[in-house]
């Protein structure tokens, strides 16, 4: 595995310290993965400055969070909107894309197009916007420094699906369709609206790394001149390693569609530590977030997670704890070894390891390989007493928080310009 670099032992010696501050750039949502980093920086006494991306007015104009939307928000925040992309920009003529693609139906979106000029241009348009809005946010930023605190810079900044309504019904094909309703993921790359789709991702997900590195050179050269370090972390995803038997292997989730704007984060990650930052990715293992339950399948992988638990932490009150909890949701007679078997006998399968070649990432979907993927799905759901009530909902949790306590401990000086946080690292910390 060619720039594979895993963490395999939490770092002790953090320096980390009361007064320093962590920059939230890019807006925290419930129940994702930035939250146990926000719940472990504020356990150090750490300063927490949020964002927001803004929201759009009945009109579709970008604006500032309202005092009811920020009365809901916990953390000090810097209330100029960060909304990244292009999509909602107007072209030449006054049209966006999501204007280009309004009367696109669902038996007809191979054939829509979008003119390259007005994309070239929207795009264009979408980063001096985010630029300006970024300049302005550091601007602002500067005064809530103190002098002589160490800064990290936690890069939130995800996803990027077009809003045109055309968009969910195909990705809805790509991920859950089976049979007659399969779409191929590759096909959908080769058509205007899938290059639509990747060069959006690349803007929300990594170009705006790359603009946040560049225009905080200033306040980074004043904070490091009056002898504070600065870093910057981001969330990646290039699949991670879990136990199938007795031994850890990296696998993924197929089709990944923002996987080419994750690798493109990992080179601007590799640029930033050229220049002589202290920057790194951290590819973190899938969890079930509001955003990730369109994949259905995606969560599969997290069910092994208790065998990690019950291999590296067997003398650990709290591991021990959350197993018990995801026990108590499965139906009666069901024990934790028939679902490690299950998950072991999926994920070594012939179908799904030809859609875990490490050096072949980000993979295209194949409908063999997502309807094995379905399937399981379901099949693990089914063992629950309450098919809303499930075992990722507590693994998730774990995830999220183990991931804020390995990043924040890495950061200060990162070991690789990207690192892997896979299941067994998580284990051994509980």
């Amino acid at each position: 595995m060619t720039k594979y670099h895993a963490l395999r032992q939490l770092k002790e010696n953090s320096s980390w310290k009361s007064g320093d501050v962590l920059v939230l750039f890019g807006e925290l949502f419930s129940r994702g993965y930035a939250n146990g980093l926000v719940e472990e920086a504020q356990k150090r006494g750490m300063k927490v400055i949020s964002s927001t991306v803004g929201r759009r007015d009945s009109e579709g104009n970008l604006r500032a969070l309202n005092s009811e939307e920020l009365a809901e928000k916990s953390q000090a925040l810097i209330n100029i909107p960060l909304e990244a992309g292009f999509d909602l920009e107007l072209d030449a003529h006054g049209q966006s894309i999501v204007d280009h693609l309004k009367d696109v139906k669902l038996n007809s979106w191979q054939e829509a197009k979008i003119p390259k000029e007005s994309l070239d241009l929207c795009r264009k348009k979408g980063r001096i916007r985010f630029q300006a809005s970024v300049q302005a946010y550091l601007k602002e930023l500067d005064a809530h420094i103190p002098k002589g605190a160490n800064v990290l810079f936690a890069h939130l900044m995800a996803g990027g699906v077009p809003r045109a309504k055309i968009i969910l019904p195909v990705m809805n094909r790509i991920v859950k369709g089976t049979g007659d309703r399969f779409l191929s993921s590759e096909r959908v790359l080769d058509t205007d609206i899938g290059n639509l789709m990747i060069e959006s991702f690349f803007e929300v997900t990594a170009e705006t790394f790359k603009t946040l590195t560049a225009e905080s050179k200033n306040l980074r050269e004043k904070i490091q001149n009056a002898g504070g370090r600065v870093s910057y972390l981001a969330y990646g995803y290039h699949g991670t390693e879990v136990l199938m038997g007795n031994e850890y292997r990296w696998q993924s989730y197929s089709p990944y569609f923002q996987g080419w704007a994750k690798m493109r984060l990992e080179d601007y990650a590799e640029d930033a530590r050229k220049q002589g930052l202290s920057a790194c990715v951290y590819n973190c293992p899938e969890i079930l977030t509001n955003s990730s339950s369109i994949f259905s399948g995606v969560e599969v992988s997290l069910y092994p997670l208790m065998g990690a638990l019950r291999k590296e932490a067997p003398q650990s009150p709290q591991a021990q704890k959350s197993i018990d909890q995801c026990m108590a949701l499965l139906k009666p007679g069901i024990s934790l070894d028939q679902i490690l078997d299950f998950t072991k006998d999926y994920l070594t399968s012939d179908i799904i390891r030809s859609h875990c070649v490490f050096e072949k990432w980000p993979q295209h979907n194949g409908k063999e390989q997502l309807a094995k993927m379905l399937q399981a799905a379901d099949d693990l759901i089914n063992m629950h007493q309450d098919t809303k009530n499930l075992i990722t909902f507590v693994l998730s949790e774990v995830v999220f928080s183990a991931c804020g306590k390995i990043m924040l401990n890495d950061s200060f000086k990162p070991e690789a310009a990207t690192s892997w946080i896979n299941h067994d690292i998580i284990a051994k910390i509980q």
